[in-house]
């Protein structure tokens, strides 16, 4: 990417209403504003403080980056565009250094000793006329407030078009940016946000029945801890009630959760030497869902739906597709040298889409996460998310945390610590302990998830064996969810209503992205999906 050309569609530079010179020619450009007589009113005044403005004009100390292109480089842009930004910076300490002096005048022409040598009427003239230099002051504070507003904007702008490739075809401009005027300048940069705005991924209306091709996958539903001999699960599963109970030989299964004779639930019956007992009738079912016992009445054949149910890695999995069941199923151990110390199940009112996407986002911690783990956080100047161009895992900066996207529905995450509620390090391999999630979110309805928490430590293995200690992780659990549902809740009532939750991505949404993408084109139907290998 280092030495790709990139054409960069905007310009970066200030309002036509300073005296301009053109820094260089192309379709990215800056523009050094001055205005002389802002620059040499103050220069005989003296203040305590001026020194924190003591900074020097970059117009006259920089040399601004030149190219003989119709294209600058990655570099280049970057170079341009961090020059604009240090004029800026500059504009604006100049801007409130000038308020502060006629703050200052202001304070000498309201000195009880100039009354000794001035009238009442030239006193109210010269201030009437400093109100009037402050107010003029005042508005170009503002103007250059916006201006590096929209330095920032482009720059940001600038980092998605070059992490995410999104200028490949360099042929799609066909002219350089030659006019100063305001106009092609707001022009050039509102065609910028509308080619961003178009990159948007529509998620918006009521939630659609799910696509076939999103079923034909393995699907963790129930820890085996939880799965006994004696127990019924019921699950929901793409709007479809499920039972899991082990069979005779302790292998689990999973069938309809609707009796064949007068569709009463399963689940409120037992478990029969291997077979789930409706509670109405006494019929009993196997795990492949056939009728085996059928009281007082005359024995005929029966059969309710089943699906593919294993046992994998101490979790039971479903197949509820209509195509072939795949002989891999993933893997979703915790990394060698982690103990599991707890595992939650928790049925959660939204569609399980919006929770990934919740999951998928670490930016949000220092806001929403306020009382929990992210409490006394920083908020960072940018958050990014470093990731191979075709996978679904990554790192965060500056958080040490590792983090991937395992289809269909999984989430997975690797976070150093040092202590409860801190972070240390610059990446995970930095940090001296861990702790591993993961996050499984079953699309039970459209507007329910099942969601399987486990929760492991790489240090503190006592833990496992305090009494209780799993009552107190849930807690913990319930507690830091709760501060993502209202929100997810919210997003989850516009978006029925008509909203596109997903109508501006930014640079540091690229996992929540990619999965969008990812079941974009599983719905489509697409054989080889985006991002896998």
């Amino acid at each position: 990417m280092a030495g790709a050309a990139l054409s960069l569609p905007f310009s970066l530079s200030p309002s036509s209403k300073f005296t301009s010179t053109k820094g260089f020619k192309g379709r990215f450009m800056v523009f050094a504003a001055s205005n002389g007589a802002e620059e040499s009113k103050f220069d005989d005044k003296k203040n305590s403080w001026s020194s924190l403005f003591n900074i020097e004009d970059p117009t006259k100390s920089k040399i601004v980056p030149q190219g003989n292109r119709k294209f600058v480089d990655v570099n280049q842009a970057l170079e341009v565009a961090r020059y604009d930004l240090q004029y800026c910076d500059w504009r604006a300490r100049q801007d409130i250094l000038t308020i502060m002096l006629l703050h200052e005048k202001v304070v000498d022409v309201l000195n009880p000793l100039a009354r000794e040598y001035k009238s009442i009427g030239t006193l109210k003239k010269d201030l009437a006329e400093l109100q009037e230099e402050l107010a003029q002051a005042h508005k170009q504070v503002h103007i250059s407030e916006a201006r590096v507003s929209a330095a920032l904007d482009k720059l940001a702008y600038m980092e998605t078009l070059v992490n995410d490739k999104l200028l490949e075809d360099k042929t799609s401009a066909t002219s350089a940016t030659t006019s100063l005027s305001p106009t092609t300048y707001s022009t050039a940069f509102e065609t910028a946000k509308s080619k961003a705005q178009r990159k948007s991924i529509s998620v918006s209306g009521p939630v659609k029945p799910y696509h076939p091709c999103l079923k034909n996958f393995w699907y963790p539903v129930a820890f085996s801890r939880d799965l006994k001999d004696d127990t019924l699960i019921p699950i929901e599963c793409f709007e479809e009630p499920w039972v899991l109970f082990r069979g005779k030989d302790g292998k689990p299964g999973c069938v309809k959760n609707t009796c064949a004779h007068r569709a009463c639930p399963l689940d409120l019956g037992s478990v029969n030497e291997g077979r789930v007992q409706c509670p109405y009738h006494g019929w009993e079912y196997s795990t492949d869902g056939k009728c085996e016992k059928m009281p007082s009445t005359k024995f005929i054949n029966v059969k309710i739906k089943s699906l593919p149910c294993v046992e994998h890695e101490r979790m039971i999995w479903i197949w509820p597709g209509k195509e072939p069941s795949s002989p891999i199923i993933p893997s979703l151990k915790p990394p060698p040298g982690f103990q599991i110390h707890a595992e939650i199940v928790m049925e959660l009112p939204v569609e399980h889409g919006l929770l990934l996407d919740n999951l998928l986002d670490l930016a949000h911690a220092p806001f929403t996460h306020t009382s929990t783990f992210a409490k006394g956080w920083s908020v960072p100047s940018f958050v990014k998310f470093l990731t191979p161009q075709s996978g679904l895992q990554g790192y965060w900066d500056p958080y040490p945390i590792d983090m991937e996207f395992r289809p269909p529905c999984m989430v997975l995450s690797t976070i150093g610590i040092s202590k409860p509620g801190k972070l240390e390090g610059q990446s995970t391999k930095q940090c001296s302990t861990h702790l591993h999630q993961l996050h499984v979110c079953l699309p039970s309805s459209r507007n329910k998830t099942r969601l399987l928490y486990r929760m492991s430590l790489d240090f503190a293995p006592v833990l496992q064996y305090i009494p209780f200690m799993h009552y107190l992780w849930k807690h913990f659990a319930e507690k830091v969810l709760n501060e993502d549902l209202r929100l997810v809740l919210g997003q989850q009532d516009r978006m029925i209503n008509g909203a596109n939750v997903w109508n501006w991505p930014v640079s540091y949404d690229k996992l929540g992205v990619r999965y969008r993408l990812w079941r974009n084109a599983v719905e489509k139907g697409v054989k080889q999906l985006p991002f896998t290998k």
